[in-house]
């Protein structure tokens, strides 16, 4: 209830509402420059809105007249709620968009790659993981502020929480560890994997096209399947399709999706009191929006979205997760450098601690997927950013790689990475706090 009483200030609603749509335009103006053909996109609008956050938390602000209502003087204002809710809503338009355009694709590529994309999500864990477990036996840095590096090394916000919750239950006093790190680390953790993804199609000279033929190439065995499922259909009657564009069958998927993402698994002898692991709402309307794009329909029912529709859906929930994120990220790096007893080098560590904790999982996995698993470049990257469970580089990725069938690898591998990260930093805690 006092969230909702927060939300419903006209004022505050007003002020984030402006302050979001001015992240965006100036973001995705940043994010449109090009230095020798890179740019950094929609990341764009998240070191923006890191920036926006960074600035209204300086006092002076308070002072001026029009400016102080842009004031917040630590992420416990109520303007942060909002941002926060803004964000968590634009992660779930993003992933179940997703799920829906990689879904009539999703289980025929992952029959035919399952072989890659699973030993491609553990091993980019386990190396994130093993990287942790080696800052973490560092003087003055210990697990709690390690586990909190690798959730925003790999922008993970469920292994975020998981870490809080397995620190502060067995050491209440260094929760605040875990949310310095995540923040120090999550800047690069988004501008590293969106720049990687532009950077190597650049260093290999990749010839996009074939890539795309590559990746787009769908054996006969396949076609022949699609074209009796279209004989079979034509003779049928009409499906039953709730709206023009598929909001509706959009909205089912959401739905279904949060429910699912809401079951939790107790991971200790203290039940549901003790650490869970659930899906929550990026793997719930993911996992749900690929099972509902794959059949198409629910009975009579249609459940296609039209794909300008999703394609809407996934840039606005992508813009939306950035700010929130972005903005939430830069006033809470402001208080936990302010409140943190170890001074400034304990943010040039765990900046450096992120660095490594980005790059290193995703070059031994990109060396993997081409070496081992022979993976096309772009099934390769975008399993590289399902595995270091990347929401911005996706992005980027589907306009470098000029096709959406890139989904197909990211929601193959993301699954896995996300069960794995989230039992990577409790067992850290576990074993180490």
């Amino acid at each position: 209830m006092e969230f909702i009483a927060k939300l419903i200030n006209p004022g505050q609603v007003a002020v984030v509402f402006l302050s979001a749509f001015l992240i965006c335009f100036i973001g995705y103006a940043i994010g449109s420059i090009k230095v020798k053909g890179l740019c950094l996109g929609t990341a764009g609008v998240f070191l923006f809105a890191l920036l926006f956050g960074y600035l209204c938390t300086l006092p002076g602000l308070a002072d001026i007249p029009l400016l102080s209502k842009f004031f917040m003087a630590d992420a416990s204002d109520a303007k942060i709620d909002i941002f926060g809710f803004l964000g968590d809503m634009g992660l779930v338009l993003f992933v179940t968009a997703v799920g829906c355009i990689a879904g009539p694709k999703f289980f025929r590529n992952l029959k035919k790659n399952a072989k890659s994309y699973v030993p491609m999500g553990v091993l980019i864990i386990f190396m994130g993981a093993l990287v942790t477990a080696l800052f973490a036996l560092i003087p003055g840095i210990g697990p709690a502020y390690a586990t909190g590096i690798l959730s925003g090394a790999l922008t993970s916000t469920p292994a975020f929480s998981a870490s809080k919750a397995a620190v502060e239950a067995m050491a209440a006093d260094q929760v605040g560890m875990v949310s310095l790190g995540h923040a120090v680390a999550y800047p690069f953790g988004v501008v590293g994997v969106v720049l990687f993804v532009q950077i190597m199609p650049r260093l290999l000279k990749a010839n996009m096209a074939k890539e795309r033929e590559l990746i787009g190439a769908v054996d006969e065995a396949a076609k022949s399947a699609d074209a009796e499922e279209t004989a079979e259909t034509k003779g049928k009657k009409k499906f039953i399709e709730l709206d023009e564009f598929g909001f509706g069958a959009f909205g089912l998927a959401i739905v279904l999706g949060l429910i699912l993402g809401s079951i939790k698994i107790p991971l200790s002898a203290d039940g549901f009191s003790g650490s869970c692991f659930s899906l929550g709402m990026t793997g719930g309307p993911l996992i749900m929006s690929l099972i509902l794009g794959h059949f198409g329909r629910l009975g009579r029912i249609s459940l296609k979205v039209e794909m300008g529709a999703l394609k809407a859906f996934r840039e606005f929930g992508l813009m939306l997760f950035l700010i929130g994120a972005g903005v939430e990220g830069g006033v809470e790096l402001v208080e936990q450098v302010s409140n943190s007893e170890y001074g400034v080098m304990i943010i040039v560590y765990g900046f450096i601690a992120g660095v490594v904790m980005t790059v290193i999982p995703m070059i031994v996995g990109y060396l993997f997927a081409k070496k081992v698993c022979k993976l096309a470049l772009l099934n390769n990257l975008g399993s590289i950013t399902g595995g270091m469970t990347s929401t911005p580089a996706l992005g980027t990725l589907v306009g470098v790689a000029g096709t959406d069938d890139v989904a197909a690898a990211y929601a193959s591998t993301y699954p896995v990475a996300l069960v794995l990260i989230v039992l990577a930093s409790q067992l850290i805690n576990s074993f180490m706090l």
